[in-house]
């Protein structure tokens, strides 16, 4: 497992008082980057996403978990990229106030490890449906070490595609 360039972790600031607590979770000088369009997703234990990117419209995604605790996975598929192919892997976890910033051309997938994880997203690009393409969890040649050995996965990331043949045709 390779660090990947662009790639950053944040630990953000959380107060305290009786009332219970306010969290800083993002500062722009932190991570320069505008960022267009947000969303939230909610995962039963178990559920996993990904890995998913857009091929002609690349989002920069920001990314912070409200609630609950995931394994997060981040791919290398900029094929000028030193660890091309090469992959990141993170718990992040509510209680532990760490984010999450990646870069464009790299793949991103999840899989919740708590019952109802809450994970908030701010992204660079708007969504395109056209660009939007997926690799295979549990592909070969990426050999990522996931904690769960029978995930919960969509229909959609189902059909994603091979490291391979993302490699051949894109």
């Amino acid at each position: 497992m390779k660090f990947i360039r662009g790639l950053k972790i944040f630990k953000k600031k959380r107060f305290f008082d009786k009332r219970g607590y306010f969290e800083e979770v993002f500062m722009k000088k932190s991570v320069k980057k505008n960022f267009v369009f947000s969303c939230i997703s909610l995962s039963k234990k178990n559920v996993l996403r990904g890995l998913h990117l857009q091929i002609k419209s690349s989002q920069g995604k920001f990314l912070t978990v409200i609630k609950g605790k995931i394994f997060d996975v981040v791919v290398d598929l900029r094929k000028n990229s030193k660890s091309f192919g090469e992959y990141f892997s993170i718990t992040l976890d509510s209680k532990k106030k760490s984010s999450i910033y990646i870069p464009e051309g790299c793949a991103h997938g999840f899989c919740s490890l708590e019952e109802d994880s809450i994970v908030y997203y701010l992204c660079t690009k708007y969504r395109n449906k056209k660009s939007e393409i997926g690799i295979k969890w549990n592909d070969n040649d990426l050999n990522i070490k996931w904690p769960i050995k029978k995930p919960i996965i969509s229909f959609k990331d189902k059909q994603n595609i091979s490291f391979r043949e993302f490699y051949t045709n894109y």
